[in-house]
């Protein structure tokens, strides 16, 4: 799990529930992007709710699962202090 920590304190990452999160205070969370499949049965990861691409098409959920997960960090660590 990757957590970014701007100079003002803000913790940034991606939701998971390997750590209770509330613990660092109170959370704001917002859907980064979906992971859908397609009319025929192939998956997407679409990132346009951070203004990014769409990734796919992959045969499983879990490589669209695992693309999405790449690129969503690779994202914010290029964005930890904007």
């Amino acid at each position: 799990m990757m957590l970014m920590i701007s100079p003002s304190g803000v913790v940034s990452g991606l939701y998971d529930e390997l750590i209770d999160l509330q613990r660092l205070g109170s959370l704001q969370i917002t859907r980064a992007s979906h992971v859908e499949p397609d009319p025929d049965g192939q998956w997407w990861a679409d990132l346009s709710p951070v203004g990014g691409k769409k990734l796919g098409p992959f045969s499983v959920r879990s490589q669209a699962l695992a693309a999405e997960v790449i690129e969503l960090e690779r994202r914010l660590s290029g964005d930890a202090y904007a």
